[in-house]
C-alpha cells in the first residue's frame, strides 16, 4: 500500500467515526492526554481534526505555517460540528487524490519538513488511531479497516522505536493469545486493546 492510500484509507474511518457521533457524544469528557484543554471534551478533539484536516489541502500544495498565517484560526464547527467536519475532510481527501499532486515534493509541518510520501503516514497516523479511541469511548461497533490495519503494519511498526523516541507512541502492551489483527496492532503500538472472553 502506498502512503497516499494509507493516508485516504485513515482519513475515512475518522469520517465515518465522527459520522456517527451524537450531540451529547461531543458532549462527553475525554482524557486529559488527549489535549491541552482544560476539561477537554469530544467536540474539542473534533475541533482539533477540523483544524488538521482544514491544513490538509494547504500543506500537500507545499505551502508553509507563514504563508497560510491565521486562516485556520477561530471556530471551525459552527452550530453542525458534524457536517463541518465532513466539509473539511471531504475537502482534505480531494486535495490528496488531485491528479497533478507531486508525490516528490516537501511538505512543511510546525514540527519540520517531510518528503510528502512520509507526511502522508504522519497524517495517516493521527486519524487511523484516533478513529479508534472515539469509537471506544462512545461505544460504537467499529473496526479498524483491513487496509489501515495491513498499512500501519507496513509503513508505521517497522519505525515504532524513533515514533516513540519522539513520544508518538506509549510502550507496547502484551499480546492476548488469540488476538486479532487490530488487536495485535493496537498492543503493538502500545494502546489498550479489548481482551480476549474468558474461556469457559
Amino acid at each position: 500500500m502506498d502512503t497516499r492510500d494509507l493516508f485516504l484509507a485513515s482519513d475515512a474511518a475518522l469520517r465515518w467515526v465522527v459520522d456517527h457521533l451524537t450531540a451529547g457524544d461531543l458532549d462527553r469528557a475525554v482524557p486529559d492526554e488527549w489535549s491541552r484543554a482544560n476539561a477537554p471534551t469530544l467536540r474539542d478533539i473534533l475541533a482539533l481534526h477540523a483544524r488538521d484536516e482544514a491544513w490538509v489541502p494547504d500543506v500537500l500544495a507545499g505551502k508553509t505555517i507563514e504563508e497560510v498565517g491565521t486562516r485556520w484560526d477561530g471556530e471551525l464547527l459552527g452550530d453542525d460540528p458534524v457536517a463541518s467536519y465532513a466539509e473539511l475532510n471531504q475537502r482534505a481527501e480531494e486535495a490528496a487524490r488531485g491528479p497533478f499532486l507531486d508525490l516528490d515534493s516537501v511538505v512543511h509541518f510546525s514540527y519540520g519538513d517531510y518528503p510528502m510520501t512520509e507526511g502522508f503516514i504522519h497524517l495517516a497516523n493521527y486519524r487511523a488511531f484516533q478513529s479508534w479511541m472515539i469509537a471506544n469511548l462512545v461505544g460504537l461497533d467499529f473496526t479498524l479497516p483491513a487496509a489501515v490495519i495491513d498499512g500501519m503494519n507496513e509503513h508505521v511498526v517497522p519505525h515504532l522505536d524513533e515514533w516513540r523516541a519522539i513520544g508518538v507512541f506509549p510502550p507496547a502492551q502484551p499480546i492476548p493469545a488469540g488476538a486479532d489483527a487490530q488487536t495485535v496492532l493496537l498492543c503493538t503500538v502500545g494502546f489498550w486493546a479489548p481482551a480476549p472472553p474468558p474461556v469457559a
